[in-house]
């Protein structure tokens, strides 16, 4: 099977590209800066979907839906936010077209039909959510509120790229008020937590939780903590945010609640998410020049199995015993693909599945059902092996445990080697343009160094890592005074 994907060391964008393709992961769509996502690729969202939801509900929160259209005025309300995401904003003026009476087939905007006030079409949900809240809650009693959607939003992004960046993307935000400053802040971080174990235990991604500087932070909160993973390419990807918005949306939107006490205070608010993104970074994390690498936890098929025969009396032979393996695989809860196709050779099939990344392929000939043995690949290493046909369901599910494992113990390496502690500007830049990654460095805590050095390297700071020490030192550009390193890194 002629895959022509780019090698990654050649040319790693047109790698990503040609891969998501090619894998029948997504497309362009007619709708410049929108994709298709296409059956295979919707199924990891589906699994990410599982999982993400599982542990939402787990800690207390419950699903609701809420209006794709914003009036504008709502979504003014909060000063910081609308000033932020202005720029990618689609906006409804009309609810109506009719007939072109010059062009016979054409439509044309009534201009009769304007509406009263414009409508934004969400590039996130505060503005609509805390207006809806401000008719939930009056009372201490109604609080807190622990609410996640899952929804699609729009930013006009003018450069796109599939899952990475689209002008219109899938995406879970949860959206939660409380009646302490305590309360909120403790959510926040517990949202933080649940990302990262996501990443980590599903996506085999190992990821650094921090905070975001000032620059960096989410329009309208008062902090943001993030997971940030590193790609292959030596480039930081942000992957997942949780904010601490304070009270700011609650005075924006007047939402108000009665205390124990019987004061009228403010109530504190989060929001959190991650988006279609996370396929992205799955794809660019652990996939090679062959295909992807699908960790098994995320994987739409687990196992594939590939039958090898000349005759219809092999095939049934070899069928017989694939059913009764694939019967005993999915009762333990996994995905088996049995390729008996006869309009492709065994070497078009092989090629396929390591293309799309099937964790485990197993080949059965004649000579194997006579042997009492099976041939077992694994997409990670490429290494084979073989088995007895009669123990080889019982054997794949610590096999794929090995294969997650081990796709983790890969990425948590790389990144061990590509994060760089430096304490100039000079080495700063060197490691930047030569071996990339996280770079640890002593920042002075102004925006303006901040900007300067975005301005210069194209670095931005990734996050102030939760874990990082107290250490005294002097900034790499302004000389001036600092007390811990920060994590820069080029990022998507």
């Amino acid at each position: 099977m002629a895959k022509e994907i780019p090698s990654r060391s050649e040319d790693y964008s047109s790698w990503y590209n040609e891969l998501v393709k090619k894998a029948d992961l997504a497309e362009h769509s007619d709708v410049r800066g929108c994709m298709v996502i296409k059956p295979y690729g919707y199924s990891i969202w589906e699994k990410m979907q599982q999982a993400l939801d599982k542990m939402f509900k787990d800690t207390g929160h419950t699903n609701a839906y809420f209006p794709l259209f914003v009036p504008k005025s709502l979504f003014e309300a909060e000063e910081k936010n609308a000033e932020g995401f202005a720029k990618e904003c689609a906006i409804v003026t009309h609810y109506r077209l009719k007939s072109d009476p010059q062009h016979k087939g054409k439509l044309i905007v009534d201009p009769d039909a304007q509406l009263e006030e414009e409508l934004v079409v969400r590039p996130t949900s505060e503005a609509i959510i805390w207006s809806t809240y401000k008719k939930w809650i009056q009372s201490y009693r109604d609080l807190p509120i622990l609410v996640n959607q899952w929804a699609n939003v729009v930013r006009w992004e003018m450069r796109t790229r599939l899952f990475l960046r689209t002008a219109e993307f899938l995406w879970q935000e949860g959206h939660t008020a409380h009646v302490t400053e305590k309360e909120a802040i403790q959510e926040a971080e517990q949202m933080l937590n649940v990302y990262a174990e996501f990443a980590e235990t599903f996506m085999a991604l190992p990821v650094v939780k921090g905070i975001k500087s000032e620059g960096e932070r989410f329009p309208g909160a008062i902090e943001t903590y993030c997971i940030e993973a590193m790609m292959q390419d030596g480039k930081a990807l942000q992957a997942g945010t949780s904010h601490f918005l304070g009270q700011n949306f609650a005075k924006a939107f007047d939402v108000k609640f009665t205390s124990k006490e019987g004061k009228l205070e403010y109530v504190w608010g989060t929001s959190w998410g991650v988006s279609t993104r996370l396929i992205g970074a799955l794809i660019m994390a652990h996939s090679d020049d062959d295909g992807l690498i699908l960790p098994p936890k995320l994987a739409p098929i687990h196992v594939v199995i590939v039958p090898i025969f000349k005759t219809e009396e092999e095939l049934a032979k070899i069928s017989a015993k694939a059913h009764e393996i694939s019967s005993a695989l999915r009762k333990q809860g996994y995905t088996v693909k049995f390729d008996d196709r006869d309009t492709y050779k065994p070497g078009f099939k092989f090629a396929e599945w390591e293309l799309k990344g099937v964790p485990v392929r197993l080949a059965i000939g004649p000579r194997d059902m006579e042997n009492g043995t099976v041939e077992v690949a694994r997409r990670d290493t490429k290494e084979k092996q073989v088995m007895k046909l009669d123990e080889v369901a019982s054997n794949i599910p610590a096999l794929l445990d090995n294969i997650q494992e081990n796709i983790y113990q890969k990425a948590l390496t790389f990144r061990t080697e590509v994060t760089t502690k430096v304490d100039t500007y000079e080495e700063f830049k060197h490691v930047l343009d030569g071996k990339g990654g996280f770079v640890l460095a002593h920042w002075d805590g102004t925006p303006e160094t901040e900007a300067a050095i975005k301005e210069e390297t194209k670095a931005t700071i990734r996050c102030i890592p939760l874990d990082a020490p107290e250490e005294s030192g002097t900034c790499i550009f302004s000389g001036k005074p600092s007390t811990k390193r920060v994590m820069f890194a080029r990022a998507y």
